[in-house]
C-alpha cells in the first residue's frame, strides 16, 4: 500500500449503489474491494430488488470479506409495468421507487451511532449511472456523489450529449442521414445505436436522457470502467470539453474493473472443474469460447446455424447454450429443457464430442479466458466480458445482441482493432453456418486473427499496466479516495 491507501484508515466508509442485476452489481463489487485493498475504506453496498430473483447476487455478496458489507433494499413492485417494457425502464423504475428506502438507509448510516458501530463515517455515494436519480439524495444529505460508470468512455460521451441531440435533431438519431461523430469517437451509425436510443417514443429514451441529465447536473465526478490506452480520443475529448466550458463533473478512467480473478461461487463448482480440465488437454490458443451473456438468447434457427457452423469450422470450441428462446415458448417448461441435446441439433453432441465441450447455463468465464488454450472468443460484447476479454489478450468475433452491445461492437471492430464483427442483418436476422465457420477459423488460425490476437495482446499489457501500483487508472482512483478523504 501506497501513502494514500495509509492515510484512509478503516474509519471510512463508502456508500455504493449499483442499479438492479448480477452484471451491474460485479464491477461494483470489484470496485469496493479495490477501495478496501489500496485505500482501507469499508464499503456499504445497497442492493436493489426489483423481485427478480437475488440468489446470485446474495452468494456474491457472501463471498466478500466484512468490511464490505451488504445492504439489502426492500423489494419494489413492478406489477403496473408493461411485460414487453424494455429493461432500461423497469431498471429505472426500480431506482425511482427505491429512493425513499436509499435517503432512509442513508440517514441511518449517517448518524453518529452507525459510525461507531463499525464501517465508519460516510464520505461518498457512488452510484451506477441507471441510479442516476439517488445522486440528489446524497447531495440532499451533504454526501459528495459519484457515478460510477460501469459502460466505457463511448457510452459515456453518448449519454452526456444525449440532452443535446434530443434539443437539435428533432426526428429519430437511426434515421441520421451520417453517422453520427462524436467527439474522439469512431462514426456510430443508426443501427449501432444502443437500443434505448432508436425509438424515441419508448419510455426507455426518455429515461436514458434524464438518468444522464442527472449526471451532468448532481454528480461531482465520474468513475469510467475504461483506461486510457483503450479509449484514449474519448478520455481526451471529454477533458477538453469539461476544460472548455469548466462546468460538469470531472471525469477519472479507473479501469478496466472486470472480474480479475475469479471468487464467484457460480464459477466454483464441478461443472467448472470439467471444462478447465478439459481445457488443459487442448494445444495453445485453439479453442474457441462461445458466450452471449446472462440475457442473451437465440432463436432456434440461429443456435442451430451456430452448431453447424461449428461443426462445419472443425475447430475446438466451448459453447455455453441456453434453451432458445422460441423453444420455451413452443415448449412446456420440463427438467428436459436444461438438457443440450433436447434443442441443439440431432447428434450434434456426438459428432463433436471430444472436440467441442457444451455446458447448459452457466460456465466459469473469467477462468476460461484466463487459459491459455482459447484462442477466441464468440460473444455478445457487453461491456464487462468485453474487458475481461481484453484484460486476458482473447481477440473476439463480435456478435451484438441489445441493450449497447451493437457500440461497443462498433468500437472493438473498429476502434480498437480487437474484433471481427459478425454481420447479423442477414435476411431473417439468421446469420448461416458457412458464415460462421470462416469467422471461427479466421479468428484461430486466419491472418485476421493473427493481427487482432496482436492488438488485443497489447491492451492487455495496457490495461495491466494501468491498474498496476503506479499505473494511470491507480493514480486516478487514488486522486478520488483523497478528495474522499479530506471530507474527513
Amino acid at each position: 500500500m501506497g501513502d494514500v491507501a495509509a492515510a484512509a484508515g478503516p474509519e471510512l466508509r463508502v456508500v455504493m449503489v449499483p442499479s438492479p442485476g448480477h452484471g451491474h452489481l460485479i464491477p461494483f463489487v470489484e470496485l469496493a474491494k479495490r477501495l478496501l485493498h489500496r485505500h482501507s475504506f469499508s464499503v456499504t453496498i445497497m442492493v436493489p430488488d426489483n423481485g427478480t430473483g437475488m440468489k446470485p447476487q446474495r452468494e456474491l455478496l457472501q463471498s466478500l470479506p466484512p468490511t464490505i458489507s451488504p445492504l439489502f433494499l426492500p423489494p419494489v413492485s413492478l406489477s403496473d409495468v408493461p411485460a414487453d417494457a424494455n429493461v432500461i425502464t423497469r431498471v429505472t423504475l426500480t431506482m425511482i421507487r427505491s429512493l425513499p428506502s436509499i435517503r432512509a438507509s442513508l440517514k441511518t448510516l449517517l448518524t453518529p451511532s452507525a459510525a461507531a458501530a463499525g464501517g465508519g463515517r460516510v464520505v461518498a455515494v457512488v452510484v451506477d449511472f441507471l441510479s442516476a436519480h439517488a445522486l440528489h439524495v446524497a447531495a440532499e444529505l451533504g454526501v459528495p456523489p459519484y457515478v460510477f460508470y460501469t459502460c466505457g468512455a463511448f457510452h459515456l460521451t453518448l449519454g452526456l450529449k444525449a440532452p443535446e441531440l434530443e434539443a437539435t435533431c428533432p426526428g429519430e438519431l437511426s434515421d441520421l442521414p451520417e453517422p453520427l461523430k462524436l467527439p474522439g469517437c469512431v462514426p456510430l451509425s443508426g443501427r449501432d445505436l444502443p437500443e434505448p436510443f432508436l425509438d424515441k417514443k419508448n419510455d426507455a429514451y426518455k429515461w436514458m436522457v434524464e438518468v444522464h441529465k442527472e449526471i451532468s447536473t448532481n454528480a461531482v465526478g465520474i468513475m469510467v470502467n475504461g483506461f486510457v490506452d483503450l479509449e484514449s480520443g474519448i478520455f481526451k475529448a471529454l477533458a477538453e470539453e469539461r476544460g472548455r466550458t469548466g462546468t460538469g463533473p470531472l471525469i477519472y478512467p479507473i479501469g478496466p474493473v472486470p472480474r480479475l480473478e475469479s471468487d464467484d461461487p457460480a464459477e466454483m463448482g464441478t461443472d467448472s472443474l470439467e471444462c478447465l480440465n478439459w481445457l488443459d488437454k487442448q494445444p495453445e490458443d485453439s479453442v474457441l469460447f462461445i458466450s452471449f451473456g446472462s440475457g442473451g438468447k437465440l432463436s432456434k434457427a440461429q443456435q442451430d446455424e451456430i452448431a453447424f457452423g461449428l461443426e462445419m469450422s472443425g475447430k475446438r470450441f466451448i459453447w455455453v447454450v441456453k434453451p432458445p428462446g422460441d423453444y420455451m415458448v413452443e415448449k412446456s417448461i420440463e427438467s428436459s429443457s436444461n438438457d443440450p441435446s433436447s434443442y441443439l441439433p440431432d447428434g450434434f453432441l456426438e459428432r463433436t464430442k471430444g472436440v467441442g465441450l457444451v455446458i447448459p447455463g452457466w460456465a466459469p468465464q473469467v477462468r476460461i479466458l484466463g487459459h491459455g488454450s482459447t484462442g477466441g472468443f464468440m460473444s455478445h460484447c457487453g461491456w464487462n466480458s468485453s474487458l475481461e476479454s481484453i484484460v486476458n489478450g482473447v481477440p473476439i468475433i463480435a456478435w451484438p445482441n441489445h441493450a449497447e452491445q451493437r457500440m461497443n461492437a462498433a468500437f472493438l471492430a473498429g476502434d480498437a482493432k480487437i474484433a471481427l464483427r459478425m454481420d447479423t442483418s442477414e435476411k431473417d436476422g439468421i446469420v448461416g453456418r458457412e458464415d460462421i465457420a470462416g469467422f471461427v477459423k479466421a479468428v484461430l488460425d486466419g491472418e485476421e486473427g493473427k493481427l487482432l490476437r496482436s492488438n488485443v495482446k497489447e491492451l492487455k499489457v495496457a490495461a495491466a499496466n494501468a491498474i498496476g501500483s503506479d499505473g494511470s487508472s491507480t493514480k486516478s482512483l487514488d486522486e478520488v479516495a483523497k478528495l474522499w478523504m479530506k471530507q474527513s
